[in-house]
């Protein structure tokens, strides 16, 4: 059965880092584009990243560009999102989602049909 898990988020405080983690299991990375979304108390879940199955194309949100690297090691079938220069705005659930042969032009949470559980991430001093 095929399943994404996330980890590795937290409280962490203002200017800090946090690596977000996603494994899958049941099936092998190696053809699916990786999407991360987050979802903040009250809004709309929104794209912030997506990395294609090769790891040589990726997109990112404008309000993320900069701080936040997206990655992936297939052999390891598992996608990173690091977080660096976190801000409160970013506070948030934050989900990975995996679709096949996806090729990242957008990230739009319509184009994926598997996801994780999510993990919290608040930044807060």
């Amino acid at each position: 059965q095929l399943q994404l898990v996330e980890s590795g988020g937290g409280l962490v405080q203002p200017g800090g880092s946090l690596r977000l983690f996603c494994a899958a299991s049941g099936f092998t990375l190696d053809n699916y584009a990786i999407g991360w979304f987050r979802q903040a108390p009250g809004k709309e879940r929104e794209g912030i990243s997506c990395i294609n199955s090769s790891g040589t194309s990726t997109n990112y949100l404008n309000s993320v560009k900069g701080r936040f690297t997206i990655s992936r090691d297939n052999a390891k079938n598992t996608a990173y999102l690091q977080m660096n220069s976190l801000e409160p705005e970013d506070t948030a659930i934050y989900y990975c989602a995996a679709q096949p042969f996806l090729s990242c032009l957008h990230v739009l949470r319509s184009d994926f049909t598997s996801w994780g559980q999510g993990a919290q991430v608040t930044v807060s001093s």
